[in-house]
């Protein structure tokens, strides 16, 4: 690493199950750092002492993240150079470690990405679903009511959706899933990716939700779920649109009039607002 007055924050990958995974430059870089933080320092202080890594440990999670940033701001503002790993994976994804980089970034200070393992795009590239275009929503709510309207905002998404999952909640979410999407939307789940007993399931979500409730192993380890789009909407509905919205512009406040209208066609309610703000405009252009 080259010199610099002030230190860098390095954003290190490390494997998310098999150790051969961990890059040459990882460890060149772990090793060179003055400080390394970690999600759990006793989960990392077992990868790094197979690595032969002694670069001492500072922890970093979700109760103290905002204390130890301003001390690892500090560090790298006097010179040091700081690591930040996460438990298993890319860190900030899912994880702990963006507002360290934030901080880092507003402080001016030079932020560095080591790639590596990544659970979301290792999935998604065996999952045969369309990647040219896709969108990751992390965890899904753990109470039943909170994970259907979440599920529910996605209902129209046309790009291929990335969910994490745990273990004792994929069953209700795989069923959750059928409720919401469809039982015959395509998915894949990939569970212990890149560790022994990786598997990967594909198929219709009513397919995968019946094989939940049969098959013990589906539900153990970590589960990345990956849906198929939804497919795009056409052009009638857009016409069916603009008239709905018509008739209730003409009644109701732009606000209300856009979310029912959302409800009758069975749009999102942020495109059924933009559409509504366009014909508002149109009408007060001619006006």
């Amino acid at each position: 690493m080259a010199n610099s007055s002030v230190g860098r924050l390095y954003v290190v990958a490390t494997p998310i199950g098999n150790l051969g995974d961990l890059s040459p430059r990882a460890c060149e870089v772990l090793r060179a750092c003055q400080v390394i933080a970690a999600e759990d320092t006793r989960h990392s202080g077992a990868l790094l002492r197979h690595f032969g890594i002694g670069t001492p440990l500072l922890s970093l999670h979700e109760h103290n993240e905002r204390q130890r940033t301003a001390v690892l701001v500090a560090r790298l503002q006097a010179g040091e150079s700081v690591a930040l790993i996460s438990d298993a994976g890319t860190p900030a994804i899912s994880d702990p470690g963006f507002g360290l980089v934030g901080a880092a970034a507003a402080a001016g200070l030079e932020v560095i990405a080591i790639p590596g393992p990544s659970a979301l795009l290792a999935a998604l590239s065996i999952a045969a679903l369309p990647t040219d275009r896709f969108c990751f929503e992390g965890f899904l709510p753990a109470r039943a009511a909170a994970r259907r309207a979440q599920l529910q905002t996605m209902s129209l998404e046309t790009r291929t959706i990335v969910l994490y999952e745990s273990p004792h909640r994929i069953a209700a979410t795989l069923a959750d899933c059928c409720a919401v999407f469809g039982g015959q939307r395509r998915a894949a789940l990939a569970r212990e990716l890149t560790k022994l007993h990786e598997t990967l399931y594909r198929g219709t979500l009513a397919e995968l939700e019946l094989r939940s409730r049969c098959d013990p192993d589906l539900a153990r380890g970590e589960i990345v779920l990956v849906l198929a789009g939804a497919p795009p909407c056409d052009t009638p509905r857009g016409d069916e649109l603009d008239r709905v919205l018509a008739l209730l512009l003409a009644e109701l406040p732009l606000k209300q009039a856009a979310r029912l209208a959302a409800r009758l066609v069975g749009a999102r309610d942020n495109e059924a607002y933009k559409r509504a703000l366009d014909l508002k405009a149109k009408s007060d252009s001619h006006s």
